[in-house]
């Protein structure tokens, strides 16, 4: 009798030990999800303040050095998470998405003002995308790597995900705003920097006009029309040309063209030689893959030339039905 009190007891500690130790388990897996949720909070907003700044404001006196700092102390925060075993996967993932963040907003920061200037505006734009690109490639990271092995782990213990009630949400977070952030046309001109290197322009501080107008876009032979909804078919769509008019009274070289197919994360660019004043010349862009069938917004774009006073003729939205 008494070795079978003993047998009982001895089973229902072991019962009581485990059940201690799921719900520490559980509790350390949800303090991990909680901890990354605030944490990408915190790195999201750092990256909006730096989207925000390029486009507000004086490029020669834009300081980013604030929310570089922030970028460092968010990756040092990331290192320093208590990360139980089940979220060593996602863990791995997550100090890369912070290295990558902190090495984006750096290079941003880095040639910000240069990019205010013709004679270094080229190479700097280009490393702004360079920026950019690290940042789009933190959010790829994050939402294939993190978010999935976080969800992995949760449902391993038995731990519902989303947002109802009692459910643990996964923060899905997105630093770029825009895939345009990555071409380094759509950037100048969101940015207002100047493509054209001082070298190839210099007639640029002739008085008089600077500048060229975008006047209609055709893919697969087709010239869209702006305010109406236009369809091409989706297999044909990689060719787009873009028809320019020198608005100005001198040449201009090396100017910037691009076609951003918003939401498809699809977009291509291209340079015209030169243009002569009053005559119009095409720029051909091809874009590196074709859009999947729906319909989307599709910006063209020319490029900002020095001296340059208004860019209303730069740009042209047209809305496509690809089939």
């Amino acid at each position: 009798m008494a070795s079978v009190v003993v047998v009982v007891v001895v089973l229902a500690m072991a019962l009581l030990i485990h059940s201690c130790d799921s719900s520490q388990t559980t509790s350390a897996l949800k303090n991990y999800n909680a901890s990354v949720y605030n944490l990408i909070n915190q790195s999201d907003a750092t990256g909006s303040r730096v989207f925000q700044t390029l486009t507000g404001g004086n490029l020669a006196t834009l300081n980013l050095a604030p929310e570089v700092t922030q970028a460092r102390a968010q990756l040092r925060q990331a290192q320093r998470l208590s990360v139980p075993s089940g979220m060593a996967d996602a863990q791995g993932s997550l100090v890369q998405v912070m290295q990558l963040r902190v090495a984006g907003i750096h290079m941003i920061a880095a040639h910000v003002q240069q990019a205010a200037s013709v004679s270094t505006s080229q190479d700097a734009v280009y490393d702004i995308s360079v920026g950019t690109s690290e940042l789009y490639s933190s959010d790829v990271i994050y939402k294939e790597f993190v978010t999935t092995a976080i969800a992995s782990a949760l449902h391993a213990d038995g731990i519902a995900v989303g947002s109802g009630s009692g459910q643990q949400p996964i923060n899905p977070g997105q630093v770029v705003p825009d895939l345009g952030w990555l071409e380094s046309t759509w950037i100048a001109t969101k940015i207002g920097a100047d493509l054209s290197t001082q070298a190839a322009n210099a007639n640029n501080n002739q008085p008089g006009l600077h500048g060229d107008a975008l006047n209609y876009v055709t893919v697969d032979g087709t010239q869209l029309v702006a305010g109406v909804s236009n369809t091409i078919p989706a297999r044909r769509a990689r060719r787009w040309v873009l028809n320019v008019t020198n608005t100005g009274n001198y040449d201009e070289l090396d100017v910037g063209c691009s076609v951003h197919i918003v939401g498809a994360g699809i977009a291509g660019s291209a340079r015209i030689p030169v243009t002569i004043p009053s005559r119009a010349t095409n720029c051909t862009v091809l874009l590196a893959s074709l859009p999947k069938p729906g319909t989307y917004t599709v910006t063209a774009r020319i490029s900002r030339v020095p001296r340059q006073t208004s860019t209303t003729s730069d740009v042209i939205s047209y809305s496509v039905t690809f089939n």
